[in-house]
């Protein structure tokens, strides 16, 4: 059964690691799929941090657009799938850096994962999204 937008908007705002897909242009190969981090709140834009030199950014710059899918097995079977256009693509900051890591990582790791990551990781950089097709479903208890 397809959620209703508040369903899907609240599902996506939670914790998940995504599917981030996008088609890299790569003659004979499928498109990218990679797990991310990302941040949503509930009515509006996705981003996610990636590498600046990666392949996954310049797949994304090429093709102005990509997908998140998120999915779940309990309580109930879910999933929420997003595609949109990119919005915006900016220099990540250390703040973003924080408030990303905090979504995902117990308190006390917060700090030591941002100045690892800031310090070793390279130029990261920001790519908001604007959901704008939503597949969702809740399966019910498989």
């Amino acid at each position: 059964m397809a959620l209703s937008r508040e369903d899907r908007e609240k599902f996506l705002a939670e914790p998940l690691v995504a599917a981030l897909a996008v088609d890299a242009g790569e003659d004979g190969r499928a498109p990218l799929t990679v797990p991310i981090w990302y941040q949503y709140e509930p009515g509006g834009d996705i981003w996610v941090m990636t590498a600046r030199d990666s392949r996954k950014a310049k797949a994304i710059e090429a093709a102005g657009r990509f997908t998140l899918m998120v999915d779940r097995i309990e309580p109930t079977v879910r999933y929420v799938s997003v595609e949109g256009p990119v919005v915006e693509s900016v220099p990540a900051t250390r703040e973003q850096l924080v408030e990303i890591s905090a979504r995902y990582l117990d308190p006390a790791k917060v700090d030591a994962y941002v100045d690892f990551a800031w310090k070793e990781h390279g130029e990261q950089m920001v790519i908001r999204m604007r959901p704008q097709r939503w597949i969702s479903s809740d399966l019910g208890e498989a």
